[in-house]
């Protein structure tokens, strides 16, 4: 089984391509729990590790993951997230995951954190977020899910989803 991809072993938060295998030991541990907790697949299990961190990595729908500290950083943003959020690899790994939502919306997001460390997954979050430049968007039906490292810790937390909506400026 492939080691645990902690965000300070990211290389230096190299951006996932063919010469660091698409990070694969992260995207194993993306996979890993959200089967291991929804009974679902996020990618098929037919293709190879290699072949589903560079699907991962290429999805049409978002995949994120945060760590466990105490202010939440982003580990892992596919290029779909990227665009949507409208920023690097670079800039959005080891951002605080807050960002993600407006100030006013942080609570909201926190009792969402709350719920799924509490519950494993929820499968039915609705809520808005802003990109880099400040553009809304209302997520929908996003599934966010414990990442379960091979020992049963916590190891962060993942989202994903496919449903988004950009809304009108205020």
């Amino acid at each position: 089984m492939p080691a645990i991809a902690h965000p300070a072993d990211l290389d230096a938060r190299a951006e996932p391509d063919a010469g660091n295998g698409y990070l694969q030991a992260h995207a194993a541990l993306l996979i890993r729990s959200y089967r291991q907790l929804t009974g679902c697949d996020l990618l098929s299990p037919e293709m190879s590790p290699a072949d589903q961190a560079r699907a991962l990595y290429r999805a049409p729908f978002v995949v994120l993951s945060h760590d466990t500290a105490a202010d939440p950083v982003f580990t892992y943003a596919n290029l779909t997230a990227q665009r949507l959020f409208e920023m690097p690899w670079m800039r959005i790994v080891g951002l605080p995951s807050r960002y993600s939502a407006e100030p006013l919306a942080r609570t909201e997001r926190q009792r969402l954190l709350e719920r799924v460390a509490a519950s494993g997954v929820i499968s039915d979050y609705r809520g808005v977020r802003v990109s880099a430049t400040g553009k809304r968007f209302l997520v929908d039906n996003a599934c966010v899910w414990n990442l379960v490292a091979a020992d049963g810790r916590i190891a962060g937390q993942a989202a994903a989803f496919s449903d988004w909506k950009l809304l009108a400026d205020r």
